[in-house]
């Protein structure tokens, strides 16, 4: 099953409350995994690179600090408080 029919399945489906919360349970479950384990492969001073959510422009810039739920991004426009899932480590050419 792909996405788009997951989405659809989701949208059009004859789904109860209780069952509908118990997927969006499921969802903030797995993204705060995903937060988790991105956040347990960084470092400070990390290259990554991340999307705004507000203008859609992607940035890349390096890690400042790592926080328990956002991770402070040092860019050339400045600070952005991001949260781990949304990043991804940039690979340096020299060393792959």
């Amino acid at each position: 099953m792909d996405i788009k029919q997951v989405n659809s399945a989701i949208m059009f489906g004859d789904w109860s409350n209780i069952e509908l919360q118990s997927m969006i349970d499921a969802v903030k479950w797995a993204r705060a995994s995903l937060a988790k384990s991105v956040k347990n492969g960084l470092s400070i001073g990390d290259t990554v690179e991340f999307t705004s959510s507000k203008n859609g422009m992607t940035y890349q810039g390096t890690v400042s600090k790592i926080a328990i739920k956002f991770v402070t991004v040092k860019t050339a426009t400045g600070l952005w408080r991001v949260p781990a899932n949304m990043l991804t480590v940039v690979q340096d050419l020299e060393l792959a």
